[in-house]
């Protein structure tokens, strides 16, 4: 895990990033497997888990709420819709109600994710809060 790179991103950076690896893995979907929603799914969780790790800790919660607009905005390409905008937006929350599972399964992703690195930092705080009291203590009774 220490060769991988380490960015952090804000809670937008997150989003945008998200959201355009979703669209491109959707144009790759329909330019190489002809739209396959497995394929579209499976790789939909990985880039769930990288925004998640790749976030700001100050901008965790942001992470669970963008990788499903991700999902929806690179859903566009493989969902197949004619007729307009009317038949594209249809085609659109017809993949969206279809595919709902791969849709959890990432925002459970990055909502696990998100939750572990939350309560280490929260750890890592109580620990560096409860060593400078105790040096604290440790200076007053040494000064008295």
């Amino acid at each position: 895990m220490r060769r991988f790179p380490n960015p952090r991103l804000t809670g937008l950076g997150a989003g945008l990033f998200a959201s355009a690896a979703m669209l491109v893995v959707g144009f790759l979907d329909w330019l190489i497997l002809d739209g396959s929603p497995t394929a579209y799914g499976l790789l939909f969780l990985p880039v769930s888990a990288l925004t998640a790790l790749w976030v700001r800790a100050a901008d965790l919660v942001t992470a669970p709420i963008g990788v499903p607009i991700a999902f929806a905005v690179g859903i566009v390409p493989i969902a197949g819709g004619t007729g307009g905008f009317g038949g594209q937006a249809m085609a659109v929350f017809t993949a969206l109600a279809v595919h709902a599972g791969w849709l959890y399964g990432g925002t459970l992703v990055a909502g696990v994710i998100t939750c572990v690195r939350k309560v280490r930092d929260m750890g890592r705080r109580q620990r560096a809060a409860a060593a400078a009291a105790s040096a604290a203590r440790v200076a007053r009774r040494s000064a008295q």
